[in-house]
């Protein structure tokens, strides 16, 4: 293998679910600018499109939009016929949908008595089947043309407990164990291949917990300052800061990985505070 191109992606087919949001966005951005060719998936048509208007504008690669929904087995089935008809296969999946919902999340002054069980639903839901369902059915092609990458997003949550998010944190662990288990079953059945991974974010500011660790008046809430006292990078990360590590699971560079779940998070996950 030529190490100047272990790394390349060009010309790899991706899907990225929930693409028109920061971290898909981020993410189907930097495949896009590295040469592959970019399928994103969005439930809302006017975002999803708005968001590949601006990847063509950066005249690299090919992409298009992709009206589907992670959690509707018909519509994902008919999105994968659609891609392979254009594209001919697909070569990467990145499950970047999900997200926490404000009623899962117990405030300081609440407990998990007060959580609402239906708030408790659609995190699960949406975070735990909108990664198992795509994963499933994209990864039939894969299984199918002998090769592919997947990766879900976990997140700390998925190691050890944090407060207050429950539902987030429940979904979390499970997209773990499910990267594991579809790791072992692709590359026992389907040959070495088919690659299934994780990466897990550390702490990033964005719309879903931008309320839990900034006050309105711009200052750090008493959860970011613990979070960055149990970051040895003592900051937090930014979205693109991702990029690297879904490129290098993709590529040739990482043919031996498969189960594998990377930490990106300044170290939190690894720091115990002594």
């Amino acid at each position: 293998m030529n190490s100047n191109n272990m790394f390349s992606i060009e010309g790899k087919v991706a899907v990225v679910t929930g693409g028109a949001g920061v971290l898909g966005g981020s993410i189907a951005q930097h495949l896009v600018e590295q040469g592959a060719k970019v399928a994103v998936l969005g439930r809302h048509k006017e975002n999803t499109e708005a968001k590949v208007a601006e990847l063509q504008a950066l005249g690299k690669g090919e992409v298009m939009a992709v009206v589907s929904d992670v959690l509707d087995v018909e519509k994902l089935r008919a999105t994968r016929e659609e891609l392979i008809a254009k594209w001919g296969k697909i070569d990467i999946l990145v499950n970047c949908a999900g997200g926490n919902v404000p009623g899962a999340t117990i405030p300081d002054d609440k407990s998990v008595f007060d959580m609402k069980i239906e708030d408790f639903e659609k995190v699960t839901t949406i975070n735990m089947n909108g990664t198992v369902y795509p994963s499933i059915i994209f990864g039939e092609a894969m299984a199918k043309q002998g090769s592919g990458s997947i990766i879900t997003i976990s997140s700390m949550a998925s190691f050890q407990a944090i407060t207050r998010v429950l539902g987030y944190a429940i979904a979390k662990g499970g997209i773990l164990n499910f990267t594991q288990w579809m790791a072992q079953e692709m590359a026992i059945k389907f040959g070495e291949k088919v690659r299934v991974n994780s990466i897990a974010p550390g702490f990033f500011i964005g719309n879903q917990n931008r309320a839990l660790l900034i006050n309105p008046d711009g200052s750090l809430t008493e959860r970011s300052k613990k979070v960055l006292a149990h970051t040895p990078m003592r900051r937090f990360g930014d979205i693109s800061e991702l990029n690297g590590t879904v490129q290098f699971l993709c590529s040739d560079a990482a043919s031996f990985i498969t189960g594998a779940v990377i930490p990106v998070d300044g170290g939190f996950n690894s720091f115990t505070g002594v």
